[in-house]
């Protein structure tokens, strides 16, 4: 039977006062998204941390314009580097490094804390903020990835919720509510099939950087980007609705849907089929996130189904995109087949990003990394971190630094 990954309570009982935000990751698209919802509602929300890695240019300005009281860097040296771009009279607390992240995701101030980072390195701060019992609007999929038994297991432990970013989770979050979780049948999440749709081998052993990171539908960091035109988003993905939901693969399904009109659907025991619909804006789904269980009005294009025109379905290309069945095999096999295929894909996107492999040298490599994998236990994050650091350390020896 479905069981979602917390209780939901703490969220409900936030009301509809001001709520303290902590955006780990604002300078990335997610937060950059983030930040333009409490800006439009300063009635409803107040920033009382940023994140952003090492864009400091960028979190100067958002710190200067949201005045939170504590800031975080990657590196001790981005900190100064930020420090001299405040401006005068404003000075933050600014921490650095994993410890400074997970320090701002648990700060007692925060009634949310938005955890946006991409990758790997979003998972110490989310466990960080899940055992200070928060509100998690989590968009940092590897988190679940990686640790979803765990996550789970400390939900309960520290009363603490997650609440789904992503737009097709968030999608079946809201399929969900209520409803009897014993009618459900299967979970569909939808697919937009990224920019290399309906390709052959031919094309995609040309594919250039530049081509991969022109997304048809919505607008990603480069990470995600490339992750959606190889299928693995979807994969990762297929991953964190197992842990979310608690359903098992058979009744988790992932089909094509190029418009990206409906973000995910529902299917119940009596032939219900409830479907989330909506024009592709990640707004949406992170005001959802931050304003519930009440609604955030936004001030976007209507959906116009007529001007649409049509909606359409079908099957993934799983010979032409390897990656999604490569996340169905890692999920079957054992969990710490989902660390390692994680850490070897982050390794060969970032490859691909410095034009160091070919775009279908991706799958070969998350392929071979598992191959090699033997499972092992991964029940805490120490596990967890090992694992992850010997998967890169394989493929960096291979392709150098």
């Amino acid at each position: 039977m479905l069981s979602y990954i917390s209780s939901l309570q703490k969220a409900e009982d936030l009301g509809q006062g001001v709520r303290k935000i902590a955006v780990l990751g604002s300078t990335g698209s997610i937060g950059k998204n983030v930040l333009k919802i409490v800006e439009d509602h300063p009635e409803r929300f107040e920033v009382v941390g940023l994140a952003g890695a090492r864009n400091t240019s960028l979190l100067a300005e958002q710190s200067a314009a949201f005045r939170p009281g504590v800031v975080g860097v990657k590196s001790g040296s981005s900190a100064e580097e930020l420090k001299a771009l405040l401006p005068a009279g404003y000075r933050p607390e600014i921490v650095n490094g994993r410890k400074g992240y997970e320090q701002l995701a648990s700060m007692p101030e925060a009634d949310i804390v938005v955890s946006a980072q991409v990758g790997a390195a979003g998972l110490g701060p989310t466990l960080a903020a899940v055992k200070s019992g928060k509100v998690v609007a989590l968009a940092n999929k590897e988190s679940l990835v990686l640790a979803g038994s765990l996550i789970r297991r400390l939900c309960r432990e520290f009363d603490s919720v997650i609440l789904p970013v992503d737009s097709e989770h968030n999608a079946l979050f809201q399929g969900l509510a209520g409803h009897d979780p014993q009618g459900v049948s299967k979970l569909i999440l939808t697919a937009s099939g990224g920019p290399f749709l309906g390709r052959d081998q031919d094309f995609l052993k040309k594919v250039t950087l530049e081509q991969a990171l022109k997304h048809p539908n919505w607008s990603m960091g480069a990470k995600i980007s490339i992750d959606s035109a190889t299928l693995m988003n979807k994969g990762l993905e297929l991953i964190e609705a197992h842990y979310l939901f608690g359903l098992g693969l058979d009744r988790i399904r992932v089909i094509i849907h190029p418009e990206s009109i409906i973000h995910s659907m529902v299917e119940y025991r009596d032939g219900s089929v409830l479907a989330h619909m909506g024009i592709p804006d990640m707004r949406i789904p992170i005001a959802f996130c931050l304003g519930y269980p009440q609604r955030v009005s936004l001030d976007l294009e209507p959906l116009d189904l007529v001007g649409q025109g049509r909606l359409t379905f079908f099957d993934p290309q799983n010979e032409d995109f390897p990656c999604l069945n490569l996340a169905y095999e890692a999920l079957k096999s054992g969990s710490s087949y989902a660390v390692v295929l994680n850490a070897a894909n982050e390794e060969a996107v970032s490859l691909f990003l410095k034009k160091r492999i070919g775009f279908q040298d991706i799958p070969r490599i998350n392929a071979r990394s598992l191959e090699q994998h033997r499972a092992v236990p991964v029940e805490t994050m120490e596990h967890i971190l090992f694992l992850d650091q010997e998967t890169r350390k394989r493929i960096t020896s291979e392709f150098g630094q």
